[in-house]
């Protein structure tokens, strides 16, 4: 599985970190940024991992920032992106087994590191259940072409 991952400043450190453990587990990383601890803004890093991931290149995408919530909006406002914010394993596991989720959003102010490692294998460890929640996951993608 390939995983397109982003930052702002704020989540530089935990990036790092992360992509070591993911690669320790098997997956394939690309860092889209930040690269340092410079202030920045967290919409850039959002675009550039949700485009990776529209257009094909990538399976999911992770995002940090302080909150993981300016991430989680500015994902889901790119067409056939469906992100979540989370702060604990059990909604990421469901954001994808209900949701068919594609982004993973989380803050570095929030949660703490190891936390953000149990949090990013439950959602990559978990499959999309389908049946009832592929028909809702089709009207929100409704939503999306009909606007």
């Amino acid at each position: 599985m390939k995983i397109a991952i982003g930052s702002d400043h704020v989540g530089y450190q935990y990036k790092d970190e992360i992509i070591n453990h993911l690669n320790k587990n098997g997956y394939q990383c690309q860092d889209f940024g930040a690269f340092n601890e410079d202030r920045t803004a967290y919409p850039i890093y959002a675009k550039v991992v949700c485009t990776a991931v529209i257009a094909g290149g990538f399976d999911r995408g992770i995002l940090i920032c302080g909150t993981g919530v300016g991430m989680s909006i500015a994902a889901n406002k790119f067409q056939g992106i469906r992100a979540v914010v989370c702060s604990e394993p059990y909604s990421a596991m469901l954001s994808m087994q209900h949701n068919d989720t594609n982004i993973l959003s989380f803050g570095a102010r929030v949660i703490g590191i190891e936390l953000a490692k149990m949090i990013i294998d439950a959602w990559l460890s978990t499959k999309f259940e389908g049946g009832r929640h592929q028909e809702r996951v089709d009207m929100i993608t409704d939503f999306e072409s009909n606007q």
